[in-house]
């Protein structure tokens, strides 16, 4: 499925875009930026070091009319094909030689100088759970006898998280208040949160929508992404434990979510796809409803992920952030389309601009391991730094940084930019 704006050889005009770990042309990822001037946010395209911008370019009027709205909402709703077509005509434009290049390059802001921005105005945000590793280890320390409950092979398990505490990277997250109880306590008590911890996951934005009551093939459930993304799903998990039964997750989710603030398209990640991965033996096969041949052949990715912390001290001695972890999206046990599929399998309608996460997605091994909660056995072990500090959870003025990057042997290498935020002390 890849065509001319994947070759390798392909360079740009905007020199620090030849070799960019992750904004080379090959990737031209969408955001909403505000250039350094200041004005009304719009719609830009990363390359190299520098935002262009789409509303400014000659690109489809369509196109640059839904650019300029001051979220990415818009070119969601278009769809894959005018989504494809802009991608390809941005690569003509931004490649060396290009004639318009005099034109484009009075549009073209330094990154560094400008703000970025939410990419889309999130209606909903759904997390699912589709990190098997994950949910294995976290249900050991919750349900030591029964970490893996039944449905977990058989439904992709999610629930419906808090859209308006959804922040762009860079904005400081806050400890939380909440109800804790510890184990040998005869009653909760209300104080910060002492078991703050981030989770490492992909989010999936959602482009064209549905009609309530309407339902979306598995085979079709990609028509409805409009690209992905960083998120930091922050978990206080001591008031989850108090509070997570009998309903699941609340006020130990909904404090703070990190997204970043680029949108890698789909049309970008055609050369890391690959199958999903064959399920173990005795586990059942999805429901007819999530089976697709077509997806199970090619709706997985492979995609390195990356934990790093930065704390105070860190900061303070001019240390380089230090990477906690290393995953990858090929640990995923339900697809992305599976997850599409099985959200609107009961006629719930979608839109543009909607925001699923993957849930914490851990590799087998603990050098993977997603969670501070995993790292740490629950706290038990603590996680060394570099520093010579240790962590079982989070303190305040710690810094998290997720980041990915997606490499195959014959293409150039993407990335998908920081998606980070420090802790502040609670209120």
């Amino acid at each position: 499925m890849t065509d001319a704006t994947h070759d390798p050889a392909l360079r740009s005009w905007v020199e620090s875009a030849n070799g960019h770990p992750e904004f080379p042309i090959q990737n031209l990822p969408l955001g909403i930026f505000t250039p350094p001037g200041g004005g009304p946010a719009r719609a830009g395209v990363a390359i190299g070091d520098f935002v262009l911008d789409i509303s400014a370019a000659p690109v489809d009027e369509d196109m640059r009319e839904a650019a300029a709205g001051g979220s990415l909402n818009a070119i969601f709703a278009l769809g894959a094909e005018p989504r494809k077509a802009l991608r390809a005509r941005l690569s003509l434009l931004l490649t060396a030689g290009s004639p318009q290049r005099a034109e484009l390059e009075p549009h073209l802001q330094a990154m560094a100088d400008c703000a970025l921005h939410l990419p889309a105005r999130i209606g909903d945000y759904t997390d699912f759970y589709v990190g098997i590793h994950h949910a294995t280890n976290i249900g050991k320390v919750f349900r030591p006898d029964n970490p893996l409950l039944p449905n977990y092979k058989h439904v992709p398990i999610g629930y419906h998280g808090r859209a308006s505490s959804v922040r762009v990277s860079g904005t400081p997250v806050r400890r939380p208040k909440g109800q804790l109880k510890a184990p040998d306590a005869d009653a909760p008590r209300f104080a910060p949160c002492e078991r703050l911890d981030y989770e490492l996951e992909m989010g999936v934005w959602i482009g064209p929508g549905t009609v309530l009551g309407d339902t979306v093939p598995v085979g079709e459930a990609e028509a409805h992404v409009a690209g992905y993304g960083l998120l930091n799903d922050w978990s206080a998990r001591d008031i989850q434990a108090w509070e997570y039964q009998p309903l699941g997750p609340f006020l130990a989710k909904n404090f703070g979510s990190t997204v970043s603030p680029w949108v890698v398209t789909p049309e970008a990640l055609e050369p890391f796809r690959i199958p999903q991965p064959p399920r173990p033996p005795g586990d059942p096969a999805p429901l007819p409803y999530l089976l697709d041949p077509q997806d199970q052949a090619r709706g997985a990715f492979d995609v390195g992920l990356e934990v790093l912390i930065l704390t105070a001290a860190m900061r303070e001695k001019g240390m380089a952030p230090h990477r906690i972890a290393l995953s990858n999206t090929r640990h995923m046990y339900w697809t992305v389309a599976q997850m599409v599929a099985h959200h609107a399998s009961n006629g719930c309608d979608l839109n543009p601009g909607d925001l699923l996460g993957s849930g914490t997605i851990s590799a087998p091994d603990p050098g993977g391991f997603g969670s501070l909660l995993e790292s740490s056995r629950g706290g038990k072990e603590p996680v060394s730094l570099p520093s010579g500090e240790s962590r079982r959870f989070l303190e305040d003025g710690d810094e998290i940084i997720l980041r990915a990057h997606a490499s195959r042997a014959g293409f150039a290498s993407i990335g998908f930019g920081d998606c980070r935020a420090a802790v502040l002390p609670a209120n």
